[in-house]
């Protein structure tokens, strides 16, 4: 039998970084007493909990409300080989008006990742399509040596929005599409 050497197999990733955007003296975006710093690490540690539930280890940026500089954040995730660096962010306008997630990304493996989580939030959560985006400007994405994404999971300066991101039921639903996002990812079979 002939063969020609190549073989499906999935990703070789060893830990995923998980990153709470803001924290300590960085609010991030806030309306009231509704701060992105605190939805962000709300719903990083639930999918924390997912990967780990599912034995991928994981590495969190902060587990607690404390300032990490965006130099610093890169820096975790590049001290593992065959990682994987997704950060928790959550969006504000000026205008009301905007509403829905948006997936930015760096480079092409950070693209096939942001596909991954993006299509699984728009089916959880039944929200409007921001799309997703290479951003080349975004230190924790450009800095990370590893396929990276930053999540934006939703607009804190819409109203209706901002009160469906409070909820544990909402953050829940993001927190299990972004871990089945990162694993179909790692589980997808690629040709070598």
């Amino acid at each position: 039998m002939l063969s020609l050497g190549l073989s499906a197999h999935a990703r070789d990733v060893s830990r995923v970084i998980i990153d709470a955007g803001h924290g300590g003296k960085d609010k991030g975006a806030n309306r009231g007493k509704v701060y992105e710093k605190d939805l962000a690490l709300s719903v990083a540690k639930r999918v924390a909990k997912l990967l780990k539930d599912r034995q991928m280890p994981v590495t969190m940026t902060r587990s607690s409300d404390a300032y990490i500089s965006l130099s610093g954040r890169a820096a975790i995730a590049n001290r593992y080989q065959n990682a994987l660096f997704v950060s928790i962010h959550f969006n504000a306008h000026k205008s009301s008006r905007y509403h829905g997630v948006e997936t930015y990304y760096y480079g092409e493996q950070g693209k096939r990742l942001a596909a991954h989580i993006h299509l699984r939030l728009l089916s959880r959560l039944k929200i409007r399509n921001r799309d997703t985006r290479q951003r080349k400007d975004l230190a924790v994405l450009n800095k990370t040596r590893c396929p990276a994404v930053l999540v934006e999971c939703g607009y804190i300066s819409n109203h209706t929005e901002r009160r469906r991101c409070q909820t544990a039921t909402y953050q829940n639903e993001c927190a299990i599409a972004i871990a089945d996002g990162i694993m179909a990812y790692k589980n997808f079979r690629v040709k070598k």
